[in-house]
């Protein structure tokens, strides 16, 4: 059981039961529906490709990697500089809303945990943690001893479940579909977590112009399921 611990914690970390609201947002998927850029099972492969290489394996990942490091060695200016880089990347109202949202919610949940305060770092580094989700993950890879690879791979295993939770009901896609696109990208996550793990600093950020227009203008979209 001790030795299987790391892996069932990240479960449970990437688990769309953790209560941070991941399935209430869409990341500009639904306006994507709307005007009618995604219409089928097709289009949505290639906007989740997109952004999967465009955005998850060149700024989320290789970020996600830098606080874990950072966090392992008790560096506070680093864990924050990595943080805040990830907050100023986000392009709208709406993305720079839900990393708060979400960062906050993940940080409750581990306050309330029973060794919670075993980490004086969520008191120490609340405000990276109130502004960047990322920076949750990484505080709770290191006190769970979860290997970093896992930490990549479930994280955008959970990226990649969520958004394609929101096609099946916006596009709409079928059950079966769905579960198509997962099994499709299994190989792909891998991919993306390698090239992630050998990115320089200086090569990090996003290039997804598509979502940040999408997310732009569901702000003001008339008839919304999802916050973002």
């Amino acid at each position: 059981m001790s030795d299987s611990l790391p892996g069932l914690r990240l479960l449970q970390l990437i688990s769309p039961n953790l209560p941070t609201g991941a399935f209430t947002y869409s990341q500009g998927l639904e306006w994507a529906v709307e005007c009618g850029w995604i219409q089928n099972k097709t289009d949505t492969r290639h906007w989740l490709q997109s952004v999967l290489e465009h955005s998850l394996q060149t700024l989320e990942l290789p970020i996600l990697l830098r606080l874990l490091h950072a966090v392992n060695n008790n560096s506070h200016a680093e864990f924050q500089h990595w943080a805040q880089w990830l907050y100023a990347s986000r392009e709208t109202s709406e993305l720079r809303n839900e990393e708060q949202q979400r960062a906050r919610a993940l940080l409750m949940v581990l306050k309330q945990l029973p060794d919670s305060e075993q980490w004086p770092e969520l008191e120490n580094w609340q405000t990276s943690l109130r502004h960047c989700q990322l920076a949750g993950y990484a505080l709770a890879a290191h006190h769970w001893q979860i290997p970093v690879k896992d930490l990549l791979t479930g994280y955008t295993w959970g990226w990649l479940e969520n958004t394609v939770a929101a096609a099946i009901k916006l596009v709409p896609l079928g059950q079966t579909e769905g579960q198509s696109l997962l099994y499709r990208f299994s190989t792909a996550i891998n991919a993306a977590v390698k090239y992630a793990s050998a990115l320089d600093d200086d090569a990090i950020g996003a290039s997804t112009p598509a979502l940040a227009i999408a997310s732009s203008l569901h702000e003001t979209q008339y008839s919304r399921l999802f916050r973002s």
